[in-house]
């Protein structure tokens, strides 16, 4: 008991220590992020902008059109962050991401029936997206559904359901008017370009919200990574636990695609990298949380600044996704030999 109470500590320690690091990474981003655009500004202005020294168009600037992006970009990060942590720990696989199994491409097509048929206020596509999110959820669920839930057989229902969602929203696309195809594929790839203080305040405060709900889930999460039978042991609900944590995950996926699309590879990539740089044996939730705000918010600033050409954000996380999914495939096949 002594040397797994010391154990625990250390694991606390260091996760501390990624947080810490990380939230002040986070925060020099940040600044950067409010400072670098067509109107640069000064470091001392981007703070005095908060504290009322900095007025005028430079104030505008960064509280109106700038902070919210930045916000949005930690806020999601550490949402696809969270939502892919719960997803990998339920499945015990690394590999298991709401991107790749489906559920992205699920909250993408109730978003996008909720703009082609119902007009699309936001209000509706966050709705859209939210049941998009849970019905491909449900149905990865029932059908990868044998005596337990497996993780290989889960990711691989979800590849498939996903191949299917990603047909079904070209083909609505297709069918819909050019201008709001366009805007429709813009948003697919995964953006913020669109984010203002009208929507990123209520998509912040959801994010939040569902976030608040993940400290009570964690505990019976960490059994469930431990096999069915190992939690039930210990008195978890596992009926009950897994169910929540999917509807939570799933509500912090539906809520960043309803505003910026389906971003990929954020959620898949922030618990490997959390859980190494703890050293953990297990999925820490809180590092993971600050590890994808720190992907999303330094993939935007790459997207916006270093490139020679503006992206979409997207574009530079399936990038720097795609390499990271090369790797950790030669991580898993070195381990298996």
């Amino acid at each position: 008991m002594v040397g797994s109470d010391r154990l625990h500590a250390v694991l606390n320690v260091r996760s501390a220590v990624v947080v810490l690091v990380a939230a002040a990474l986070i925060a020099v981003l940040a600044v950067v992020a409010l400072a670098l655009g067509d109107f640069p500004l000064t470091t001392a202005e981007v703070l005095g902008a908060f504290t009322g020294r900095t007025g005028g168009f430079a104030r505008t600037v960064v509280l109106e059109w700038r902070l919210p992006r930045a916000a949005s970009a930690v806020l999601f990060g550490a949402a696809l962050g969270v939502a892919g942590a719960v997803f990998q720990t339920l499945t015990r696989n690394p590999l298991a991401s709401p991107d790749i199994i489906g559920l992205a491409n699920g909250s993408f097509t109730g978003m996008l029936v909720a703009l082609l048929a119902l007009g699309g206020s936001w209000p509706l596509l966050t709705a859209g997206s939210l049941i998009g999110g849970l019905l491909a959820a449900l149905a990865i669920y029932l059908l990868a559904y044998r005596d337990g839930l497996q993780g290989f057989r889960f990711i691989v229902v979800g590849i498939g359901i996903s191949a299917v969602l990603s047909s079904f929203n070209t083909w609505m696309l297709l069918r819909a008017e050019l201008e709001t195809a366009l805007f429709a594929s813009a948003w697919g790839a995964g953006t913020l370009n669109s984010v203002t203080v009208t929507t990123a305040v209520p998509a912040g405060l959801c994010v939040l919200v569902l976030l608040a709900l993940m400290p009570f889930l964690t505990p019976s999460l960490h059994q469930l990574d431990l096999g069915d039978d190992a939690a039930r042991a210990t008195g978890v609900r596992v009926g009950r636990i897994r169910p929540a944590a999917i509807a939570v995950a799933v509500g912090l996926v539906s809520v960043v695609t309803a505003v910026a699309g389906p971003i990929a590879f954020v959620a898949l990539a922030a618990p490997q990298i959390a859980r190494g740089l703890t050293r953990s044996p297990g999925i820490p939730f809180g590092a993971t949380g600050v590890v994808g705000a720190v992907l999303l918010l330094g993939s935007d600033l790459i997207a916006q600044h270093v490139l020679p050409l503006t992206v979409p954000v997207g574009v530079v996380t399936i990038v720097l996704g795609g390499a990271y999914l090369v790797r950790l495939l030669i991580h898993q096949a070195r381990k298996q030999t």
